[in-house]
């Protein structure tokens, strides 16, 4: 059996007619590559609900990737105020059963945009349902193409694993996203904020490796963003050995 740690990476799916009159899943290519050149070996997850347990029996590590929907209101306790959101509810379902399963076996996991977002509210946290209405002087958080340039700064949380990986206080991210997390509960520390207090990062101090980024770390535009994908990686081998090592269940 190859040593090389598996990262499984959840995919979206899209329902409106494409290039195809059928639903289609879809996963950008640098969330493969980013996990690849980090020495990782990338599996993309098809939404099959009775196969989370042995999706997660297969992986190292997990990325819950993003995509241009939101989270449900009713997940954390309100009702849709800013116009119409768009949900994914089956992709929704399969990602928090994931999360939680994830976060039961202490597997490393990222989060990323509505990857992020979904574990907060998994833990416990509401979300701003629409930054521009709701923040007031937000910064531009939805940026336009192409997403590989930085839309804005945003400011690390020193003492926290992931000022330590990216190794300065400020960086440069890119910005895709009109919501955000908020009112964390006390197990969630904050790793990172825009100019306009918007939460862009997050980590859980009780897990082994749990974080997340409102922003598209996988895109690589800084140093700190590749060291990210090792970490993940060096987190999944750790893992593994550490899985290895439990006796078996009678």
């Amino acid at each position: 059996m190859s040593s090389t740690p598996v990262i499984g990476i959840t995919l979206d799916i899209e329902h409106t007619p494409g290039y195809a009159l059928e639903p289609w899943y879809a996963l950008r290519e640098n969330y493969c590559s980013a996990i690849a050149s980090a020495g990782g070996l990338p599996v993309a997850l098809p939404h099959e609900q009775d196969a989370v347990e042995r999706y997660l029996d297969l992986v190292d590590g997990l990325v819950i990737s993003g995509g241009m929907y939101d989270i449900p209101p009713e997940l954390y306790g309100e009702v849709p105020r800013q116009g119409e959101l768009v949900t994914k509810e089956g992709r929704t379902r399969f990602e928090r059963k994931l999360i939680e399963g994830a976060l039961a076996r202490d597997i490393p996991l990222i989060g990323i945009c509505g990857g992020m977002q979904l574990l907060a509210v998994i833990k416990g946290a509401k979300l701003i349902q629409d930054i521009p209405s709701e923040v007031k002087n937000s910064l531009k958080h939805m940026q336009p193409q192409p997403h590989h340039v930085a839309g804005h700064g945003v400011n690390l949380t020193p003492g926290t694993l992931i000022s330590r990986l990216f190794q300065q206080e400020q960086i440069l991210v890119n910005s895709v996203h009109h919501q955000a997390v908020r009112d964390l509960p006390a197990e969630i520390i904050v790793s990172a904020v825009s100019d306009d207090r918007v939460i862009e990062a997050i980590e859980i101090p009780g897990q082994h490796f749990c974080l997340g980024f409102q922003w598209h770390p996988e895109y690589l535009i800084n140093q700190g963003e590749q060291r990210l994908f090792e970490a993940l990686v060096a987190a999944a081998a750790r893992h593994h050995r550490r899985s290895a090592a439990l006796p078996l269940a009678n």
